[in-house]
């Protein structure tokens, strides 16, 4: 396996992944996410893959074929009033295709994500789960994670 930056030859098998994600929020959370819907367009993620500062990290086999994936997003702080001048590492979403899982791929991608933030500069890595998925919390809490603020709702 290796872990890249991801290409846009890459867009079938993150497509491929982003439903896996989108099904999983959908059943947790049928009030909130449209079925069959996905986070973003074939042209979206083109434009996200050229782009710096919203790197795209995807794990792939021998084969090339995507086995997982981290899309992530770089957040300066400085120009901030409140925030101390820091820059962190916002890992808007990370998947690991659902017959891959259990075989650490998650934690290898997480890795390369902590060493590629680091390199970076960065001062902190952030991200958020949904309550629906706890699987996940529980994945996350395993590599170090803690919470770093809660998002409360009430719905009407």
């Amino acid at each position: 396996m290796t872990i890249r930056r991801a290409m846009q030859h890459d867009i079938r098998g993150i497509n491929r992944l982003l439903h896996q994600v989108e099904d999983v929020h959908q059943k947790g959370r049928p009030d909130l996410f449209k079925p069959g819907a996905k986070k973003y367009t074939d042209e979206e993620l083109s434009v996200l893959i050229d782009d710096d500062t919203r790197p795209i990290f995807v794990c792939v086999n021998e084969q090339d074929d995507v086995l997982g994936y981290a899309f992530c997003i770089l957040e300066d702080h400085s120009p901030e009033h409140v925030l101390t001048d820091i820059l962190s590492l916002y890992i808007d979403d990370l998947c690991v295709e659902e017959n891959q899982r259990g075989k650490h791929i998650g934690s290898q991608i997480y890795e390369y994500v902590t060493r590629y933030a680091k390199e970076a500069g960065c001062y902190n890595i952030t991200l958020n789960v949904w309550e629906c998925n706890p699987g996940a919390k529980r994945f996350y809490e395993a590599l170090g994670l803690t919470p770093y603020k809660t998002c409360m709702e009430k719905i009407l």
